[in-house]
């Protein structure tokens, strides 16, 4: 018995990195899982090395249609949806001065459109299931400023605000909604950034950068029934990176 047995999950930006080891960890516990993404082959290669229970699907976050296509794939391939985890993410560097209003949009659209468009295209499949589990992707960005992360902080910042109204207005109907916030995490993203993963690492009290799986375990708990109770919050995975910082022991 899995912990996600009956459950049917749909996971953004999952081709590679974080979302797919969410998909691949809920297809263990029991879920059938559908990927999305834009990245075709690779999408399409971690679905077929899930197995039988797992789809890929092209998924633009942007755009409403492309929504509900999936929308309209998921219901003819699994016939309902229970799990919506909002994944799909971009990163551009940049200060308030130098952050070109193109630059800011860009992220905006992926991040902070794309969670709004899947809770609003989904929501309604998870109320006719009876009830089910939103989780979306924010950042610790979301609970401070992170300089020369403008756009990302400011869409990080209005996933978590959404998050909390939707909880508000869907809990009668049986739909929790949650946010997990990460710190840095070994992806594609985080490899790109200044100084990579190393220079990350020495900021986070347990010595090390997330692992996409450890973030998983994280959704998996949302996922499931052990959350029932649960709605609204936000679970930081973070090392304790927001803690604080250790000082030298003085000799």
């Amino acid at each position: 018995m899995g912990r996600l047995d009956g459950k049917v999950a749909l996971i953004t930006g999952a081709a590679r990195g974080q979302g797919e080891a969410e998909a691949r960890l809920l297809a263990e516990e029991g879920a059938a899982v559908v990927l999305a993404d834009v990245l075709d082959d690779e999408g399409r290669a971690a679905a077929a090395s899930i197995g039988e229970e797992a789809a890929y699907v092209h998924l633009d976050v942007r755009d409403p249609s492309s929504w509900q296509e999936t929308a309209a794939f998921v219901v003819d391939r699994f016939g309902r949806l229970t799990t919506l985890v909002n994944n799909a993410g971009i990163l551009r560097h940049g200060s308030v001065l130098t952050t070109e209003p193109d630059e800011y949009r860009a992220v905006i659209e992926v991040n902070q459109v794309g969670c709004y468009l899947g809770m609003h295209t989904m929501a309604p499949l998870l109320i006719e299931a009876g009830g089910g589990s939103i989780i979306n992707i924010a950042s610790t960005a979301a609970l401070t400023g992170l300089g020369n992360m403008l756009a990302y902080t400011a869409s990080k910042w209005a996933i978590r605000g959404m998050t909390k109204v939707a909880a508000v207005e869907l809990a009668r109907q049986g739909v929790r909604v949650n946010a997990v916030m990460p710190g840095s995490v070994r992806t594609p993203m985080v490899d790109g950034s200044p100084g990579g993963p190393d220079a990350m690492a020495a900021f986070v009290p347990l010595g090390r950068i997330a692992e996409p799986e450890d973030i998983a375990r994280v959704v998996l708990f949302l996922a499931s029934d052990d959350s029932s109770y649960c709605t609204g919050h936000e679970i930081v995975a973070d090392g304790g990176m927001l803690a604080g910082f250790a000082m030298p022991v003085p000799r």
